[in-house]
This record gives structure tokens, sequence and C-alpha cells, in this order.
């Protein structure tokens, strides 16, 4: 399996938002969003092959004794006044527990064939396993959590030399039978990214189409890589969400670190 990273933070989105976790990121991706934040999983996948041992490996050293004192040192440098602001503690100062939460990302992990046994695996040591993914691609995965995260048509690539890509995420981007089977076997949430208006009217078109997609599960968070963005997309979006019974969901990590790796 291609794992672009492995870093210990705090989820950013969704029902665990604020909830310290130890995030695998798988590198590769079948879609290629314009607004994708990790183009090093997807546009310019990047890392390393890992064995399923490997990484699990890996996340139990993150989650049991944390990063080295020169990593640490290297993090809290970087995320100076983070912690501060946020009533946070800094990323990478270790609480003497266990971290008992796990987030297998992307890129898509669904892509790989081993997510299977990892999150078997991750599981049988009791950990509360997060997915998320674009609900393209299914998998008998093992999880507590489905985060699916659909893309609106407003998501396809533009530009000559985006031109194979935009018509190949156009064509795959929805795939209803995936969406149902990921709702019906495993406790979900449903986010959208939003960049207008026009999203939102959108998003109620798909919920027409499941309508066994629960609205409380519902999230709607805005489109955005700078603090400044966020805010300006969220003095609309909000009011939208409080008055049409959905989420709003804010994107911490970015309101806590920017858009930095490894966060």
């Amino acid at each position: 399996m291609r794992i672009a990273e492995i870093f210990r933070s705090f989820q950013g989105e969704g029902f665990l938002t604020g909830t310290e976790s130890v995030f695998v990121r798988a590198s590769g991706c079948n879609l290629r969003c314009w607004f994708c934040d990790t183009p090093y999983a997807s546009w310019r996948a990047e890392g390393e092959s890992m064995s399923v041992d490997a990484i699990v490996a890996r996340v139990e050293q993150l989650a049991e004794v944390g990063e080295s004192p020169a990593t640490q040192e290297a993090r809290s440098r970087a995320l100076a006044g983070v912690a501060a602001r946020n009533h946070l503690p800094a990323v990478g100062a270790v609480a003497p527990e266990r971290i008992g939460h796990v987030v297998l990302t992307g890129g898509e992990p669904m892509l790989f064939a081993e997510v299977v046994p990892l999150s078997e695996a991750l599981r049988r040591r009791r950990y509360h396993v997060t997915i998320e993914t674009a609900g393209t691609v299914y998998r008998p995965a093992a999880c507590d959590l489905m985060s699916i995260s659909p893309k609106l048509s407003s998501s396809v690539p533009a530009g000559r030399h985006d031109a194979g890509w935009a018509a190949r995420h156009e064509r795959t981007r929805h795939v209803p039978d995936v969406t149902r089977r990921l709702t019906a076997d495993w406790p979900y949430q449903v986010k959208f990214v939003i960049d207008s208006l026009d999203d939102c009217r959108e998003v109620e078109r798909y919920l027409a189409e499941f309508p066994e997609i629960d609205r409380a599960r519902v999230m709607l968070m805005p489109q955005g890589t700078d603090r400044d963005g966020l805010d300006r997309k969220a003095r609309w979006l909000r009011p939208y969400c409080e008055s049409h019974g959905l989420i709003f969901c804010p994107r911490r990590q970015i309101e806590w670190y920017g858009l930095e790796r490894g966060t």
C-alpha cells in the first residue's frame, strides 16, 4: 500500500473534531478535484510502499510514545502559538495514555485492497477506525465511522492540461450503488465541500436521490485553504445550514495549522 505520510494530530472535521488521532494517508486517487488540498496524494502522488504490518507498527509507535524529541521540537517551532490560541496541546506533546483513534485517509484509501486487512488489524487492536473516502469505491473494510465526501460537479478540474482528467473525474465521481452500500454497512457522516450557493442546491438534489441518508449526518464545509477564505464562506454557509437542517462543518485543521503537511 503506497503511503504518503503517517502522523499524529487532531481531527479537524466532522463528528470527531478535536479528537487526537493517528492519521494514515494513502497516496493515490481516482479523482482530481481542482481544489484538492493534498496534491501529494493525488495530482503528484508521493510516498513509499508499506506492508500492513509496517503501517500498524508505525501507528502503534505514534499512539503509544508519540514522536521523537527532535521531531517534537521541529513541529513546535512550526506551529508556535497555535495550541494556545485554540486551547489544544501542541502536536507532538504526548499524553500518557494511548491514542485510541486512527484515521485512514488519502488520496483515496479505498483504492487499495490492503485497506481491508489494515482496518481489520487496527480494530483487533481496539482502535476506533475512521475511513475517509469520496464514496466511489467499495471494499469490505472494517471501521467505526465511514466519512464520505461526495464530489459535486463544481469539483471537476478545468484547463486544457486537465482535459483527460476532467472527463474521467466527471464520469467516476458519483457512484450511487457505492454510496448506498457505505451508508448501509457502517455508521457514517457525509461531508460536502461547498464553494458557492449552486453547490448547496446540488446537495439538495443529491440528498433527494438518497432519501435513506439522515440529514442529521450531512455536513457542509466551506472550500478554502486559508483562514480568511474559510471565514468569508462561513458567513453565508453557516446560516444556510441552520435554515436547511444541515450541519455546518468548519475545517479546523486549516484554522489551527494552516495548509501544512502532517497536521
